[in-house]
């Protein structure tokens, strides 16, 4: 007893830690020197050099070990439409985007299931199932609101009660709505990281605002699933 009680304790550290490891990725790809390495132009290049290569196959492989080390999925929608096309990039994004939400709640699965049913207490576990049984409207929220890294949200979700059928449904209604945005105006995003005017920043202001008015409507929603 006292083993499995030690063991549950292990998994519990790893989980945290794991977690920090992908937020604080998250963060250093956008605010730290590591953001120089997704340079647009390099990345594309580097991209486009692997699929004609090696196949589809080792682009969706590489969109997917990306999404899994928490670089941001708008970049890679961004490096991958401009890449492969509209078309190609975005069904690869939708592959790699699904292959590593399998891959992060396999591991969040492991590592936190256990956990969170004999460890957190009958509120959270309560909680939990609660949302698992709105699913795949949570799902589709989380991916239209992005309130938390991609690689983060996927780990939780095996931690928790979710299905993994509902995470991968949820995942790919929810990014679809930007992948097309990206595919559809790309000249012009690219346009606009190359000469940020006035009304770039705005769209930005305009985007922060939308994601900060749809993170408290998501709260609100799981405060009255509570």
């Amino acid at each position: 007893m006292r083993s499995a009680g030690v063991r549950l304790r292990r998994k519990l550290v790893l989980l945290v830690l794991v977690l920090l490891g992908l937020v604080g990725l998250a963060l250093a790809w956008s605010w730290s020197p590591m953001r120089d390495w997704l340079d647009v132009n390099g990345v594309v290049a580097a991209i486009r050099h692997a699929g004609e290569s090696f196949g589809p196959a080792a682009a969706v492989a590489g969109l997917t070990l990306a999404l899994v080390l928490a670089v941001p999925l708008i970049f890679l929608t961004l490096v991958a439409v401009a890449a492969y096309g509209p078309l190609a990039g975005s069904v690869y994004v939708l592959a790699g985007a699904l292959m590593s939400a399998a891959v992060s709640y396999g591991v969040g699965r492991l590592l936190g299931r256990e956990v969170v049913e004999r460890l957190a207490g009958p509120r959270v576990n309560q909680l939990s199932r609660r949302l698992a049984r709105r699913g795949l409207l949570a799902v589709v929220a989380v991916r239209l609101v992005p309130v938390a890294p991609f690689a983060v949200v996927n780990m939780a979700a095996g931690a928790s009660h979710l299905r993994l059928q509902h995470l991968l449904l949820g995942t790919a209604i929810g990014i679809v709505p930007a992948t097309l945005g990206v595919a559809l105006f790309l000249d012009q995003i690219q346009a606009a990281l190359r000469s940020p005017t006035p009304w770039t920043w705005a769209l930005v202001a305009l985007t922060v605002g939308l994601i900060g008015g749809g993170a408290w409507l998501l709260r609100r929603w799981m405060r009255r699933v509570e």
